[in-house]
């Protein structure tokens, strides 16, 4: 098991050049990214289990399903 400040802090890193906050609370993450730039919440996650993410491997499969979505989100609004 990947300690929760760990998780967090690899989970934080993965979003750059956009900002991230993880927090904890009850066993479950909030993960919110954001555009420091203009204040844009770009993804906002409450209630994420960290029952999956158990390996370095299973984080970076976890934060590139979110960046999928961040562009999607994107190309949504884009048309």
């Amino acid at each position: 098991m990947v300690p929760v400040s760990v998780l967090c802090n690899i989970i934080e890193s993965g979003f750059e050049p956009l900002s991230c906050e993880c927090t904890e609370s009850l066993g479950l993450l909030r993960i919110e990214v954001y555009d420091v730039a203009t204040g844009r919440v770009e993804l906002l996650l409450s209630g994420v289990s960290t029952a999956e993410l158990t390996s370095v491997r299973a984080i970076s499969d976890f934060i590139g399903e979110l960046r999928t979505e961040i562009k999607a989100g994107r190309r949504a609004f884009a048309g």
